[in-house]
């Protein structure tokens, strides 16, 4: 099955599925990279500006500057509580718009598998970034459905419904990120993972956040008869657990590299 391109614009549905898991896994993340005080920041693919703000509020940076190729994520992101404190400016990440060494650390929060040429994604991360710097990203592991994600589409498959794979999923192991940062000439590189569990407050919050605009599942549901997409709630419904308050509560897990640049 062809992968299927997803389109970020709707950065408002994007922050009511996404934003809530991208601000558990940020902290975890920027504990273990161990960055020192004082780092200039770049956040490439900054979406919404999650991972720019928990920087800010943790990191002590010089300075952040987040890139991302939607303006309506970035409209969102200047919008948000790091709009006054980071610069957000429109980039590609496969071309960045900055001098080589420009940066002590290069970061991207579950993004890399969306990139059309990841690699390219990651040398530029590289070039951008001073010798002795670091190079760092986290992406979910869509491979094994351990994503946000995860058991909704797995409900829906039950159910009989055609589920196209997420993009770049062949780059979201551990494995395959390790290979990716050493073809990008890193090295000393350090893997984790990192497991997060959120809890829905009742299904129909599940299902608001899981079904938005952009998402290709959305417009497999969207084309199915009423009858049809009835059905297909209860089946998912039916595939969940509920807590005994109502509550849908599950882990998701990103995998996380980071390496230095050589000098």
């Amino acid at each position: 099955m062809a992968e299927t391109r997803i389109d970020f614009a709707d950065a408002t549905a994007y922050e009511r599925f996404m934003g809530r898991w991208s601000r558990a896994v940020a902290a975890h993340f920027l504990r273990w990279i161990e960055p020192p005080r004082g780092a200039r920041w770049l956040d490439v693919g900054c979406g919404t500006g999650v991972l720019t703000e928990a920087v800010l509020d943790l990191c002590e940076p010089a300075f952040v500057i987040g890139i991302d190729p939607s303006g309506a994520q970035i409209e969102q992101a200047a919008r948000g509580p790091a709009g006054s404190r980071a610069k957000f400016q429109q980039a590609d990440a496969m071309s960045l718009p900055f001098a080589e060494g420009s940066f002590d650390i290069a970061a991207s929060a579950l993004v890399i598998n969306f990139v059309p040429d990841p690699l390219a994604a990651l040398r530029e991360m590289r070039r951008v970034t001073a010798p002795g710097g670091i190079v760092a990203g986290y992406v979910w592991d869509f491979g094994r459905e351990f994503s946000p994600s995860g058991p909704f589409r797995q409900a829906m498959r039950a159910f009989g419904a055609n589920v196209p794979p997420i993009p770049g999923t062949m780059h979201s192991s551990l494995a395959a990120l390790q290979s990716l940062f050493l073809r990008a000439g890193m090295n000393a590189l350090g893997s984790m993972t990192v497991d997060v569990t959120l809890a829905y407050s009742d299904f129909e919050d599940f299902w608001n956040a899981q079904t938005p605009d952009y998402s290709p599942t959305t417009k497999i549901i969207n084309s199915m008869t009423e009858g049809e997409r009835r059905r297909l709630k209860r089946a998912v419904r039916q595939a969940l657990s509920f807590g005994p308050n109502g509550k849908i509560e599950y882990a998701a897990r990103a995998n996380a590299l980071r390496a230095t640049v050589p000098a």
